[in-house]
């Protein structure tokens, strides 16, 4: 499977890396686009400004011009939190995607968007202060609406970033099923 995997606000730390390792040795292609430019941030806050001084639209434009070369494959769109809604947001647009992955995030859906039976699979923490309840029952509800279709695993007592082992959010048996669970819709693909 033709993975591209996008990282967090955080920018490209090495637990991205490790995963994007680790589908390797599963067996997949992945490429892991730094949409910061070799910039990283300490904080979620800091992580935001960085997003924000880079530009969201311009952020938005390196992950197409990363993606598109390999389009045409039929990728797998998978992220981290901030890099899930970009992945989101492209597998919506591609009519090639192959699925999507998201770990830790999701993203607005654009009025209209429709997709035929694309294969989505959600990892978030629960509680998670960027992924409320309220909101994930809107966005399970629209996903089905475009025509995806949608799991969603939810990580009682996990931090927001669950999977990276360098941030204090760390839940190691979260990460473990996260990863098994991942591998397993992967195969489905």
């Amino acid at each position: 499977m033709n993975i591209m995997l996008f990282h967090s606000v955080y920018g490209l730390r090495p637990a991205v890396h490790a995963w994007a390792e680790r589908l390797r040795e599963a067996g997949h292609e992945v490429r892991v686009p730094d949409l910061f430019d070799g910039q990283t941030a300490e904080t979620v806050e800091a992580g935001i400004a960085l997003r924000d001084k880079i530009g969201k639209d311009e952020v938005l434009r390196r992950a197409v011009l990363a993606a598109a070369p390999h389009s045409e494959q039929g990728l797998v769109y998978a992220g981290f939190s901030f890099g899930g809604s970009i992945a989101q947001n492209l597998a919506l647009g591609d009519e090639k995607a192959r699925g999507l992955l998201l770990l830790h995030g999701t993203s607005d859906l654009a009025a209209g968007t429709t997709v035929e039976d694309l294969p989505v699979q959600l990892h978030v923490a629960d509680p998670d202060p960027f992924e409320q309840e309220d909101w994930l029952n809107t966005w399970y509800l629209q996903m089905q609406r475009t025509g995806a279709d949608v799991e969603i695993y939810r990580y009682p007592g996990a931090g927001h970033l669950y999977t990276d082992p360098d941030l204090p959010d760390y839940d190691e048996s979260a990460a473990e099923l996260t990863w098994r669970t991942s591998l397993g819709f992967l195969a489905t693909l």
